[in-house]
């Protein structure tokens, strides 16, 4: 690396300067254009609103998605994954293939095999298996396309997250929120075209990189809304502004913002100017659309909504030991991701925390806390699954469900060997896992991919990671190879550098 005295930086920014205000746009302007001319996308989205809604890239089967995260990662043995010959084997010691050349990220030792701890069933006409645990999503079992394979290369939650989120398990990643909604846009000028909603008392490990627009201009990062107080912190104007102030403010600052980009090119520049303008339409838009006490009693008893509900667990330093079955605050942002995309938003993605089973300490325990979780959870997703199709918007609208992956068939022991009530728990498992879809051109009913008679490995169709992200971005119209941002020189992709990532054709319906 170079180093220069004081003086000839100056000398050095002054001539680069007055090079760029003498080319016009200046080359910032000119890259940012060749940044997006790949597939057709400088064309696709004007300086004046980097939101608005452009055209796929292929002909969509949806239009938008809600992505429901179960941070922490649920156990698919005890959900989605009956294994009967784990009861065979219940408390015998692990073999040593469960093992040899494995990293687990608290198992210490044998662990002994661990049967599944609830009873499963068939559902719907297409004879889903499913636990005990989901008697409302029972009612809707032929609406969803269980994987059973899905497997990732990340073991630790917050790499892992972000793996499933971003496409990298480092930060830095653009979201896949932040993608989808550069690729197509916002369909409302008024709400932002990415939406992120919370419950379970924490924000998941990988923390708000999780929805963060990462290399791609910072107007297509993730919105957090609240269900509680200002659903926007510090939408609202301060104390002694009126809106006509406001509104004169924001018009100086577009000036000057605007002097700036035509000065130094700077696309993030115009991006400022866009946020500015969003957030004063915000001002009236989003408390609209997020007031539920206005859905009729029916809805809200679909999901189980209690508009205005507080819930303690959201604000204690551990939530888990305030877990009650009946708290709404998932149920209430079900609903409101109902409402959001109803009214346009592209992306809506919740993260309710909690699913981290180790049964290592009180409230952690697949016996007694999973049931809690899935009765926090699993009535409004029915319930947002039949109020989407019964206004029409289901087959339009993607849904998938998920974690960042799976638990092990062996009990974990790193703080006990023996099974005690309130701490059953097992390990982290990235080798095999459940995720569903629904809606949005995706086949219901469908069973897709089986794991062996332990639910350790996939044996027929595996599903990577990157292979999620390419379906889903196929289909919503984005070609998942050939849509991507040039980033230091790099044809950046949601999926990644390779041909990794593959179109799950057999679930389109």
């Amino acid at each position: 690396m170079e180093f220069l005295n004081p003086g000839l930086q100056q000398i050095r920014h002054e001539t680069r300067r007055h090079f760029l205000q003498s080319s016009g746009l200046g080359l910032g302007a000119m890259a940012f254009q060749s940044l997006l001319a790949g597939e057709g996308l400088a064309d696709r989205l004007p300086a004046a609103n980097p939101l608005t809604p452009r055209q796929p890239m292929l002909a969509p089967r949806a239009k938008r998605v809600i992505y429901l995260h179960m941070a922490g990662s649920p156990s698919q043995l005890e959900l989605f994954d009956d294994k009967p010959e784990l009861k065979k084997l219940h408390l015998q010691d692990a073999p040593a293939s469960f093992l040899e050349g494995k990293r687990f990220a608290f198992i210490r030792g044998v662990p002994k095999i661990l049967a599944g701890q609830f009873a499963f069933g068939r559902q719907g006409e297409s004879g889903q298996v499913m636990s005990e645990l989901l008697p409302n999503l029972a009612k809707v079992a032929d609406q969803l396309c269980v994987i059973r394979t899905v497997h990732t290369d990340q073991f630790n939650h917050a790499p892992s997250q972000l793996f499933t989120h971003t496409g990298s398990p480092r930060l830095g990643g653009p979201s896949i929120g932040s993608w989808v909604t550069y690729g197509l846009g916002s369909l409302n000028q008024d709400l932002p075209g990415f939406v992120v909603l919370l419950s379970g008392g924490k924000t998941p490990d990988a923390g708000k990189s999780l929805w963060g627009s990462g290399f791609l201009p910072s107007v297509y990062q993730g919105v957090q809304c609240r269900t509680n107080g200002d659903p926007v912190l510090y939408l609202g104007d301060p104390a002694g502004m009126d809106r006509g102030l406001r509104r004169r403010m924001l018009d100086a600052l577009a000036e000057m913002n605007q002097a700036e980009y035509q000065r130094s090119g700077d696309a993030e520049t115009i991006t400022r100017i866009a946020q500015y303008e969003l957030a004063c339409r915000m001002q009236v838009s989003v408390p609209e659309v997020m007031d539920i006490s206005k859905e009729p009693q029916h809805i809200l008893d679909l999901y189980g909504a209690k508009p205005g509900f507080v819930s303690p667990a959201e604000s204690a330093d551990d939530p888990r030991s305030l877990y009650k079955g009946d708290d709404p605050t998932f149920a209430n942002n079900c609903l409101l991701a109902r409402r959001l995309i109803e009214n346009g938003v592209r992306f809506v993605q919740l993260y309710d925390w909690g699913w981290d089973h180790h049964g290592s300490s009180l409230g952690e325990s697949i016996d007694e806390t999973l049931p809690i979780k899935c009765q926090q959870t699993e009535r409004s997703i029915a319930g947002l699954l039949i109020d989407l199709q019964q206004r029409g918007l289901l087959e339009e609208t993607l849904i998938v469900w998920g974690g960042e992956f799976g638990r092990t068939p062996m009990m974990q022991n790193n703080v006990r060997s023996e099974l005690k009530k309130g701490y059953i728990g097992r390990d982290h498992h990235p080798y095999a896992f459940t995720m569903w879809l629904a809606g949005g051109g995706i086949k219901g009913g469908l069973s897709y991919g089986q794991t062996d008679e332990f639910g350790y490995y996939p044996v027929e169709n595996p599903v990577g990671i990157r292979d999620l992200q390419a379906t889903i971005l196929h289909v919503l119209g984005l070609d998942p190879h050939a849509f991507h941002y040039t980033y230091q020189g790099l044809d950046q992709r949601l999926i990644g550098p390779t041909d990794e990532g593959r179109v799950l054709t057999e679930i389109l319906a």
